[in-house]
C-alpha cells in the first residue's frame, strides 16, 4: 500500500490506519527540525526596525539563559519564544507555547504563553496601554518566572553588541527536548516552580 484508499475519514478501515501509524510516527519524529528550519527563516523574514533579526533575539536570550546556568527547559524555551512571530504575529506567544507544550516543564511553558503580556511593562505606556497588563497573572505560581525571564533573557537581548552563540550550538539542545514522550508528567511538572537560575551562579 503506498496510500489509504479513503477520502473521508469515517470510511477508511482498520488496515489503513494501521498503515498509516508508522508513518505519522515518523513524521512526530521529525519534529525537531521542522522547529530549527522554522527558526532559521527568522533570519530573512523578520520585524524592521529592530537592529537585529528575530532569530538573533532568540538566540541571544537562550545565550543569556545558558551562561546563567540555565536547565535545558529554560535555554530551548528562550530560543523558541518568540518562533511564532511569523505565522501567528497576534497571539506569538500561544503558538510557540503549544509547540513546546507536549516536550517541557509547564512553568517555562507557561512562560513562553503569556511572555508578550508581561513584556508590555517596558513599552506599554509609549503606546497608551496598560503597562501593567501581567498583574491579572499574580496569582499564578509562575508569575515571578515570567517577570524575570522578562527582565534577564527577553527585553534585555536586542543587543549587536552582545557576544551570541549562534544556532548550530543549541541544535542539539532542541532536538533533545522534541525527542522526549509526548505529554510525560514527568516532563511537565505541573505545579512545580523552580524559577530561573540565582544571578550569583552566573557565568563569568
Amino acid at each position: 500500500m503506498k496510500t489509504v484508499e479513503f477520502t473521508a475519514m469515517k470510511d477508511g478501515t482498520a488496515e489503513e490506519y494501521l498503515f498509516l501509524k508508522p508513518l505519522e510516527d515518523e513524521h512526530v519524529r521529525g519534529t525537531a527540525e521542522r522547529v530549527l528550519r522554522e527558526l532559521r527563516l527568522q533570519e530573512e523574514e523578520t520585524l524592521p526596525g529592530y537592529k537585529i533579526s528575530r532569530l538573533a533575539h532568540g538566540l541571544q536570550s537562550a545565550t543569556r539563559a545558558y551562561r546563567e546556568d540555565a536547565d535545558i527547559d529554560w535555554v530551548v524555551g528562550a530560543l523558541l519564544h518568540d518562533i511564532g512571530d511569523g505565522l501567528a504575529p497576534q497571539n506569538h506567544d500561544k503558538f510557540a507555547a503549544e509547540i513546546l507544550r507536549p516536550y517541557m516543564r509547564d512553568e517555562v511553558v507557561w512562560t513562553v504563553e503569556h511572555h508578550a503580556s508581561f513584556q508590555m511593562y517596558y513599552y506599554a505606556h509609549h503606546y497608551g496601554w496598560n503597562q501593567h497588563e501581567r498583574e491579572k497573572y499574580r496569582a499564578s505560581p509562575y508569575y515571578q518566572s515570567c517577570v524575570d525571564f522578562c527582565e534577564r533573557w527577553d527585553q534585555s537581548s536586542f543587543d549587536p553588541t552582545y557576544s551570541t552563540e549562534n544556532l548550530d550550538f543549541f541544535v542539539s539542545m532542541v532536538r533533545e527536548v522534541f525527542a522526549r514522550k509526548a505529554h510525560d508528567p514527568a516532563v511537565q511538572q505541573t505545579g512545580v516552580v523552580r524559577g530561573l537560575p540565582p544571578l550569583a551562579t552566573a557565568a563569568e
